[in-house]
């Protein structure tokens, strides 16, 4: 049976199968995709974690469009990257924040790092027998089966309450870093019959220092490339409770399900291009670009003409959509890109690959003056446009640009998992309307 039959037979061939029309979803006052009219979320929790502003809302209705700022517990994410420069690492500083809600004192962030690093080990055998004797063909899904079978390692796998919810997920956000980085050398060694090599995590190490040494052959990195990927963990920790895996976490979770099942959910989530997978699709698009317009040198007619390719679904993926631009929330600016952008121009400095940034820079001001011709509006720079930059100049494999935006994204889905067991505690079920016809049954004979 072909697709096109199979969608006849099954809708019925008086119907046509997308025969649930836009206009209903206004005159039943239904949200489609949890979406009001101008775009914006609907609303379904309240959250003292983080807050994702890009809009204020107009007095004569509607909304506003404002520069875009991102809180965690009260903190713009801004200060807290600026507060980290020079004299501490600030993922682990940014994930205590998420989950006790307050900044750390020296001594309590020292004591919160060692607890962190006392969980680096992974358990025995684990790495041989659930990574490299059954290698993945997909980082994400591997992770998916990693975070399960973990389950199998805890004593008490199904104890939900608070304060076993806190201390399984800092087990987890310190345990995955490492078991990307193992899931990725298992991966090459088998499909790409790669080299294979394994570290063992440094307990000296941050999370990112241990990051890079698990992930290079000769473990070298520098202090600038570490607090770069720093940086990126950072500002990846959190987004509120209404991006998608977030709040596909605290779905899950309230079925009183175990936080393997609700991470491995999320995880899930994360991998579509849709969500976190979004920064492959950034890097493969400016391969495509750059073979188009013949390299770095290309003028910005050449660029605009580009964009414009992209636009009308003759360039790279045919979708019509350029990524790394525009976002659910943002409506001016995206400020994890601001921050990354300026991040990003130092260490090419280091790298020595200004004209790649250079480059960068200037597409994006051509994609972002064609989509305003077009659109009429600008749509605002996101993170993914400069994420996958970034890792780029750390020499990280695109397998490993979702798998590593998931292990920062971690401590968010603790944090949020954890309040709602605080403060909702009930199972989250929203509600359909059914717009179908009710018929009578017809025995087997008279159909």
């Amino acid at each position: 049976m072909t697709k096109e039959s199979y969608l006849a037979q099954f809708y019925g061939k008086s119907q046509n199968y997308t025969d649930i029309p836009n206009k209903w979803y206004k005159e039943y006052n239904v949200k489609k995709g949890l979406r009001n009219e101008d775009g914006t979320g609907v609303r379904v929790g309240l959250t003292r974690v983080a807050d994702v502003v890009g809009y204020a809302e107009a007095l004569e209705g509607g909304i506003q469009a404002i520069p875009g700022e991102l809180y965690y517990r009260g903190y713009n994410v801004t200060d807290l990257v600026k507060g980290k420069m020079g004299s501490h690492f600030g993922y682990e500083e940014v994930c205590f924040l998420l989950l006790f809600g307050y900044l750390p004192k020296k001594k309590e962030l020292e004591h919160f790092c060692g607890i962190l690093r006392d969980c680096y080990e992974i358990p025995d055998e684990f790495v041989e027998m659930n990574l490299l004797r059954m290698p993945g063909k997909n980082l994400m899904n591997k992770l998916q089966d990693a975070v399960l079978t973990l389950y199998n390692y805890d004593d008490d796998p199904d104890n939900t309450d608070v304060y076993e919810t806190l201390v399984k997920g800092i087990n987890l956000v310190a345990k995955l870093p490492s078991i990307a980085c193992y899931a990725y050398q298992s991966k090459v060694h088998y499909y790409d019959r790669d080299s294979l090599f394994i570290h063992y995590a440094n307990p000296e190490y941050s999370i990112a220092e241990n990051f890079l040494s698990l992930l290079r052959k000769d473990q070298k990195f520098t202090d600038q490339e570490a607090r770069l990927l720093d940086t990126i963990l950072m500002l990846h920790a959190d987004h509120g409770g209404g991006n998608n895996s977030t709040f596909t976490n605290v779905v899950i979770s309230s079925t009183g399900t175990d936080i393997y099942s609700t991470v491995s959910a999320s995880i899930g989530s994360l991998k579509g291009p849709r969500h976190g997978g979004a920064n492959i699709k950034v890097a493969e698009m400016m391969d495509a670009v750059l073979e188009d317009v013949g390299g770095y040198t290309a003028d910005d007619k050449k660029l605009r003409v580009a964009v414009n390719r992209l636009m009308d679904g003759k360039l790279y993926d045919r979708s019509g959509l350029v990524y790394g631009f525009g976002h659910a929330v943002y409506t001016i600016s995206d400020p994890r890109a601001e921050m990354l952008r300026a991040c990003c121009a130092e260490v090419a400095k280091e790298k020595k690959q200004q004209t790649e940034f250079v480059f960068r820079q200037r597409f994006e001001r051509a994609a972002l003056d064609v989509m305003k011709e077009r659109k009429g509006t600008a749509l605002p720079t996101n993170v993914d446009y400069y994420s996958g930059f970034a890792y780029g100049m750390l020499n990280i494999p695109r397998d490993l640009y979702t798998p590593l935006f998931m292990c920062s994204r971690m401590v968010g889905w603790v944090a949020h998992n954890i309040e709602n067991k605080l403060y909702d505690g009930r199972i989250m079920r929203p509600a359909t309307k059914y717009v179908g016809e009710n018929k009578d049954y017809m025995m087997m004979e008279e159909r």
